[in-house]
């Protein structure tokens, strides 16, 4: 998975920087979105391998707080860069006309550097907050890398502050959740308003990719929050692969789903590699 992950990833990135007729706001997000995939990845791959491949389950305290901070990094870009591209589609269905000189080339870079920021900002507190608890003698994490989350459980001392703080940041993540929400609401208002029924399958249709991202995204994370926050008895299998499943499919279905659904890029691809079995 993380291979397939890291090549469909590298994949989009490529197919985007080598044709110029892709350098539009859409593909720059498209790439973003990979580069946190990546991100994503990488971030649990270490104690990932070494427990399934070498049966090696321990991880230094300092290396735990580093994995969580990028985790969640990772994660809270991921949710911004989607909240993105929901605005990019809504300013491509409802303003056309403009929506090249809105959108210019400056402006998604600055866009992507606030969201790098915003995001890692965000998490930034989370390592030092748990540096500050007294932990008990059994440390047994529930899943295969770090977690805010599971980490701040295992302390005897008082984890109130992190406790509000985690909160939080799982209500930002909501909050870009709603908004994404709200966006598609508005493109529905807009093309129930305006286009025809032809027009807006057509509309539609350049937004199932981002709609399928969203929910591969956002469905492992609510279930996961839900769990750990108001369930008290379930299945520790049922938390370990959601766990699994929130840090390893979005990476790995992501460049698929666009690939597939999305006609520019499989062109591209299809054309790539048709031109490597010629030569």
């Amino acid at each position: 998975m993380y291979l397939i992950a890291l090549l469909g990833n590298c994949t989009i990135l490529f197919i985007i920087k080598t044709e110029p007729s892709l350098h539009e706001p859409m593909y720059y997000f498209l790439s973003m979105l990979s580069l946190s995939d990546m991100g994503l990845s990488f971030s649990s791959l270490p104690t990932m391998l070494r427990i399934f491949l070498f049966k090696a389950s321990e991880i230094s305290a300092n290396a735990c707080f580093a994995q969580q901070f990028f985790i969640h990094g990772f994660t809270a870009l991921e949710s911004s860069v989607l909240l993105v591209m929901s605005f990019d589609r809504f300013l491509a269905i409802h303003n056309p006309l403009r929506y090249s000189s809105i959108l210019t080339t400056l402006r998604v870079a600055q866009i992507g550097i606030v969201c790098f920021f915003k995001s890692f900002l965000l998490v930034l507190p989370f390592p030092f907050t748990l540096r500050m608890l007294t932990y008990c003698k059994k440390r047994q994490l529930s899943h295969s890398y770090c977690l805010h989350q599971d980490v701040m459980k295992l302390a005897c001392s008082d984890n109130q502050i992190d406790v509000i703080y985690g909160f939080f940041g799982a209500l930002c993540i909501m909050v870009d959740f709603m908004l994404i929400a709200m966006s598609y609401i508005l493109i529905l208002k807009t093309l129930l308003g305006t286009a025809s029924r032809k027009e807006q399958l057509k509309a539609l249709n350049t937004c199932v990719s981002h709609i399928c991202a969203v929910i591969i995204f956002y469905l492992p994370i609510i279930n996961l929050a839900i769990v750990h926050r108001f369930v008290q008895h379930v299945s520790p299998l049922f938390n370990v692969c959601m766990a699994n499943v929130l840090l390893l499919v979005p990476p790995l279905m992501n460049p698929i789903v666009y690939c597939v659904k999305t006609r520019q890029i499989r062109v591209k691809v299809v054309a790539k590699l048709c031109q490597k079995k010629i030569y």
